[in-house]
């Protein structure tokens, strides 16, 4: 009775002990394969989105006859926003409210450019001549510059005594190329003009035809309501800054023309309109004309104090607009952080010249109204908040 019991016991432990061999020899079998390591696909992604950068640097640059008419109208569309907007709630129609509009903004910019641009070119043609009698005026100053101009250039002569003499070679000076490309620039500059107020005319009596066209896209009802909600937020932002701004440095431009009229300067308000158009362009475009102005007061005033109050004036009225009126104004959801400004500046200089530097801060505002509504991008929108 004991031997069966024991043999029992045996095969029950023999039994219990198999199925641990078949999962010890299932643990020896080799293991599945892995998934190819994530950040050979981490660099290939990084990699093609570069790519895709530069190829958009690139088209950009070289294809700045098609995106500086198409920005520049899409931001003057988005400046003319709010009397269109009250001429749709006067129940004008859309062809005659946006006609009215782009006429309005034609007339004004072709009045100031016209009574404002003939005295800047002839400021600009009399500029030697000015630069010639400034010096011979401020003379005196510059005696010890003169001084040292004349031993740097007597120790060059004695360089140039010891080295073999050599005949001068008559170099001769034609200017066809640069009257060529004077005249080719105004071509392209007038064409560019026109495609964008065409532009500016057809966007504004598109009215919310596009924003009806991206709403269709969406796939749900939510998608649809956050899309317009979106869109309804940046064009309003959007239309409210520029325009703000824009009168903002009008304004500006007005009482810096009669102060410095008042001051006895000639042409003051041209350098008034220089001074508003030069406000689009933050940092660069005041530096400039304060710089500009002190050079216009002294050779309209024989003191050299007088001469630089003009360019002072300016200055004060500069830093009161820049740290008390615009703040008060656009409030801090538009404050942007300067360096980031600056940056933006240097970049769009260099990819489309001046109207590059006077887009740069209306995309990178709206670029930043668009960050502020995708939750995805608030990172990035206080980063470019001050």
């Amino acid at each position: 009775m004991g031997l069966i019991i024991t043999e029992a016991n045996a095969a029950l432990e023999r039994s219990e002990a198999r199925p641990e061999e078949e999962r010890a020899g299932d643990d020896a079998l080799p293991p599945e394969p892995h998934s190819p390591p994530t950040h050979l696909a981490q660099a290939s992604q990084i990699a093609l989105v570069t790519l895709g950068i530069l190829a958009a640097l690139g088209l950009a640059y070289f294809a700045r006859a098609v995106f500086l008419p198409v920005l520049a109208a899409a931001v003057i569309s988005i400046a003319l926003k709010p009397p269109m907007r009250w001429l749709r709630k006067c129940h004008v129609p859309a062809l005659l409210a946006s006609a009215l509009v782009v006429l309005a903004f034609v007339s004004a910019t072709g009045y100031a450019a016209w009574h404002l641009g003939r005295p800047a070119m002839a400021w600009v043609e009399s500029a030697p001549e000015s630069l010639a009698r400034l010096k011979g005026k401020f003379q005196p100053l510059l005696r010890p510059a003169a001084r040292l101009s004349a031993v740097a250039s007597t120790v060059g002569d004695l360089g140039a005594a010891a080295a073999p003499h050599e005949a001068p070679q008559k170099v001769e000076v034609t200017n066809s190329h640069v009257t060529t490309t004077v005249v080719s620039w105004t071509g392209e500059a007038m064409a560019g003009m026109v495609k964008t107020i065409v532009l500016v005319f057809l966007l504004l009596a598109a009215g919310d035809f596009f924003m009806q066209k991206l709403v269709r896209m969406m796939p749900t009802l939510h998608n649809k309501k956050q899309a317009v909600e979106i869109s309804r937020d940046v064009q309003q932002n959007i239309s409210t800054y520029l325009f703000a701004v824009g009168l903002i440095n009008v304004g500006t431009g007005l009482i810096i023309g009669l102060v410095l009229y008042a001051l006895g300067l000639p042409n003051a308000f041209m350098w008034g309109g220089v001074a508003a158009l030069a406000n689009f362009i933050p940092y660069f475009g005041p530096i400039v004309t304060i710089i500009v102005v002190g050079l216009a007061g002294l050779l309209a005033f024989d003191r050299i104090a007088v001469g630089l109050l003009p360019a002072l004036a300016y200055f004060v009225i500069h830093l009161v607009e820049s740290n008390v009126v615009t703040p008060y104004v656009l409030g801090r959801r538009f404050l942007m952080n300067p360096a980031v400004i600056f940056v933006a500046l240097i970049f769009f200089a260099w990819l489309w010249g001046v109207a590059g530097a006077l887009l740069a801060v209306p995309i990178l505002t709206t670029f930043k109204a668009l960050c502020a509504h995708v939750p995805a991008l608030s990172s990035v929108d206080d980063f470019l908040s001050k």
